[in-house]
């Protein structure tokens, strides 16, 4: 186990240490003190514990570690995360896991506003609530938020579907619900055991997608822009 201190070292040191780590190696980053871009570009295989609350862009760029923060995030926690796993135990602010290609991201409270954000890939799971604009021109993907949404949800979404299990207070451009199949159910149950949180139940969840009538322009004829 490396332990690596932010009061002793710099953000740069410390993922220069993180890169420099053997597959399978564990690491756990102490004193975080809200210190931004930790645990950022990685691509080997290893294993590292946040201890505590951190600020922006956490796990960024990442393609194979699998990260535990043991606090709540800023902006952008898992943007463009490749593949690997990103599990925090607390809330997260805006765009998390925005423009994600694989790989899984797991927040046990709440997330802000443009959860998902261009999501291009992965899953992104939220035991409670997010914000207005989550899943907003989400690619491709599955969302599933186990709390309320807010407005906008899916708006301009494409190929990704978003599941909620509680309240959606409005739909964005072309996001539509739609029935619940089994294979969603299935879905469902295995995202809310990859993530170990209670609460979700996978039959009555909402399924939202794309109306898909954004997908091609359709001018009118003497329609004047």
């Amino acid at each position: 186990m490396v332990s690596l201190s932010c009061a002793e070292l710099s953000v740069r040191e410390i993922n220069r240490a993180l890169r420099e780590l053997p597959d399978g190696e564990l690491a756990t980053i102490t004193e975080p003190r809200g210190a931004h871009n930790l645990v950022v570009g990685l691509t080997n295989r290893i294993g590292v514990t946040i201890l505590g609350h951190a600020g922006y862009y956490i796990a960024g760029l990442c393609d194979g570690p699998d990260v535990t923060v043991e606090g709540s995030l800023g902006w952008g926690v898992a943007e463009n995360l490749m593949s690997g796993t990103v599990r925090v135990n607390g809330n997260v602010s805006e765009c998390a896991a925005a423009s994600a290609h694989g790989g899984q991201v797991f927040v046990a409270g709440d997330a802000s506003s443009r959860a998902g954000i261009s999501l291009k890939g992965g899953s992104l799971v939220v035991a409670g609530d997010v914000g207005h604009m989550s899943g907003f021109m989400a690619q491709a993907g599955t969302i599933l938020i186990g709390g309320d949404a807010g407005e906008a949800l899916g708006d301009s979404l494409y190929e990704a579907v978003i599941y909620v299990g509680g309240r959606i207070r409005s739909l964005g451009a072309d996001a539509r619900v739609e029935d619940l199949t089994e294979a969603d159910v299935v879905r469902v149950k295995e995202l809310v055991q990859a993530s170990g949180f209670t609460g979700i139940d996978a039959q009555s969840v909402t399924r939202v997608a794309s109306a898909k009538q954004l997908y091609t322009f359709d001018a009118l004829k003497n329609q004047r822009y």
